[in-house]
């Protein structure tokens, strides 16, 4: 992966001034998963993401690129038009459309808390979305189909995360399906660099789930974390899984 990836990566998220980094946990689970047609560039799915970040919910994201012909259908019948994002929530057997409806959704239903004032001024938090998307020159809007997997991935992320972002729009291009796994921050040490943490033999005791589950199985936490059940692979760093990604499931 270029560094200029990674660079203009940056530039999108300190755009959006790192929104989608720190999470507060939402005060109530649901018990299956949330279920998000999307579309990684997205201007407007971006922010709804960056609201499972902060209130640390996991979803089925189901990429939805455009001349994507694996899901876009399944939008379009279940709601009656091909608009992202699309949120499905099985839990309440809701289905909706419109950004900020979602978000305001979210923070009621599960957030149990009231809606914090950047997103008052949602409109204002799109079009400041919309300026962040053009640094990424449309990575993650088109489709180039690859194989799907018989299981989910699991990707382990936050979404202002530079790093994770190209993984994230590569999964949408192939229009491969997976298990967003929110990572967030809620402590001040998890700020540190994973190198730095480990140099100073830090280890955060998160309050997050994923956070917790990650450092317990592989012994440390570094986002992107790439879990493939169908071949049991398992990576860090945003250029090995990309690699990988292509290697296993372009055509």
């Amino acid at each position: 992966m270029k560094p200029s990836e990674i660079f203009t990566s940056a530039l999108t998220s300190s755009t959006r001034a790192w929104s989608g980094i720190s999470s507060r946990p939402s005060a109530v689970r649901p018990r299956e998963l949330l279920q998000l047609y999307d579309i990684e560039s997205c201007p407007f799915c971006r922010i709804v993401r960056e609201v499972l970040t902060e209130l640390d919910l996991d979803a089925v994201i189901y990429p939805c690129p455009k001349g994507g012909k694996r899901f876009r259908p399944e939008v379009a019948e279940r709601g009656g038009k091909q608009q992202f994002p699309f949120l499905c929530d099985p839990n309440t057997d809701l289905e909706m459309y419109e950004s900020l409806q979602i978000i305001a959704y979210l923070y009621e239903t599960y957030g149990e808390r009231s809606l914090p004032l950047k997103w008052r001024f949602g409109n204002l938090q799109k079009l400041n979305s919309a300026l962040a998307s053009s640094f990424r020159a449309g990575s993650g809007l088109r489709a180039a189909p690859g194989k799907r997997p018989p299981q989910l991935l699991e990707l382990y992320s936050f979404e202002a995360s530079p790093f994770a972002r190209p993984v994230r729009e590569l999964l949408c291009e192939l229009e491969i399906p997976y298990i967003l796994r929110s990572c967030g921050r809620s402590r001040l040490d998890e700020w540190l660099p994973p190198p730095l943490r480990e140099r100073l033999g830090i280890v955060p005791k998160s309050v997050l789930h994923n956070r917790a589950q990650l450092q317990q199985s592989e012994g440390r936490v570094a986002i992107p974390y790439l879990l493939d059940p169908n071949t049991d692979t398992r990576l860090f760093e945003s250029s090995a899984i990309v690699d990988y990604l292509r290697a296993t499931y372009t055509r």
